[in-house]
C-alpha cells in the first residue's frame, strides 16, 4: 500500500502535468505499475535498513520527478529548448517522458548496493523502460529509441560519476540533488542510532528545512534553500553544488542558501 507522502507527491506531479495528456498517461501508467513499486520499495529497504543511507525509495524517486518537471517547465517558459528539441530529433514532450521515467527508476540499483548503483539502476530499468514505451508508443519506433536512450543517460548520470551531455540528464542530476530535506533523513536517523562514517549526510539533510524551485531573476531556474542550522551547508556544498557543477544545465541555475532568519548566501 502506498504511503500518504507517496500519494500526495503523485498528486502534485499530476497537477504539474495537467496540460500534458501524454505525460499524464505515462505517470499514471508508472504509478500503477506493481513491479516498479516493488522494486522501489525493496531499493529503499536495502538503502535504509541494510546500508544505513537516506531514503532512496518511492517517495524520493517521486520527489525527483516533481523537481525535474518543475525545472523543465521553467526552461520552456524561458524559451530554452531541451537537447532533443535542439537536435531536432524529438519534442519537449519526449524530453519530459524521458525525465519522468529516469526520475522514477534512477535509484533502483540501490537494491543491489551503493557502489555503482547508477549503472545497476540502468540495468534493472531496461525491461521497465521498454515495456512502458511499448505501451505508450506502440507504433513509433523512433520515439521509443530516443526516449529509451535519453532515459538511460539520465539514470547513469545522476551520480556525477558518468559524464553526461544532455539538458535532460543534467536536469535529473540537479533534481536528485535537490531532494535533501529533513524528511528524507527522518527514518534513517530513527532506526540507525549507532554512530558511523557518513552520518554527516543524514544530519546535514536533517537541517534542510525546505527547498524552493522558482523562476529565477538572473537565470531561468532559482533554487532557494532554508536550513535550521549551518550543518546543512555540508549537504549543499558536498552534494547539490557538486552535481550542479557537472550538469549541462548549470548555466540555467542560480542557487541561494542560508539559515532561517539570516541572509542568504549566493552560490551561483
Amino acid at each position: 500500500m502506498k504511503s500518504v507522502k507517496e500519494i500526495s507527491t503523485e498528486t502534485k506531479i499530476l497537477n504539474r502535468l495537467k496540460n500534458n495528456p501524454v505525460c499524464t498517461e505515462l505517470v499514471n501508467y508508472l504509478f500503477n505499475d506493481a513491479e516498479l513499486q516493488e522494486m522501489q520499495e525493496y531499493s529503499n529497504n536495502v538503502s535504509i535498513r541494510r546500508l544505513g543511507y537516506n531514503d532512496h525509495g518511492p517517495v524520493h524517486m517521486r520527489q525527483v520527478v516533481g523537481n525535474a518537471i518543475k525545472m523543465l517547465n521553467i526552461l520552456r517558459d524561458f524559451g530554452i529548448k531541451t537537447s532533443l528539441e535542439e537536435e531536432e530529433v524529438g519534442t519537449f514532450e519526449d524530453s519530459m517522458c524521458a525525465v519522468i521515467m529516469a526520475g522514477l527508476m534512477h535509484d533502483l540499483g540501490m537494491a543491489i548496493g551503493r557502489q555503482g548503483h547508477e549503472k545497476m539502476s540502468a540495468l534493472l530499468a531496461q525491461p521497465l523502460i521498454e515495456r512502458t514505451l511499448m505501451h505508450m508508443f506502440p507504433n513509433d519506433l523512433h520515439k521509443r529509441v530516443i526516449i529509451k536512450a535519453m532515459t538511460t543517460e539520465a539514470i547513469i548520470g545522476h551520480m556525477s560519476s558518468h559524464k553526461i551531455h544532455s539538458i535532460e540528464a543534467g536536469i535529473i542530476l540537479i533534481a536528485d540533488g535537490c531532494d535533501m530535506t529533513k524528511g528524507r533523513a527522518r527514518i534513517p536517523l530513527a532506526i540507525n542510532t549507532a554512530p558511523k562514517v557518513g552520518d554527516i549526510h543524514k544530519y546535514s539533510a536533517n537541517a534542510i528545512k525546505w527547498i524552493g524551485i522558482h523562476h529565477g531573476e538572473r537565470k531561468p531556474i532559482k533554487i532557494d534553500i532554508e536550513m535550521t542550522s549551518e550543518v546543512g551547508f555540508f549537504q549543499i556544498e558536498e552534494v547539490l553544488l557538486s552535481k550542479i557543477d557537472v550538469s549541462p544545465a548549470k548555466k540555467f541555475v542560480e542557487l541561494y542558501a542560508g539559515v532561517e532568519g539570516a541572509e542568504r548566501k549566493c552560490y551561483l
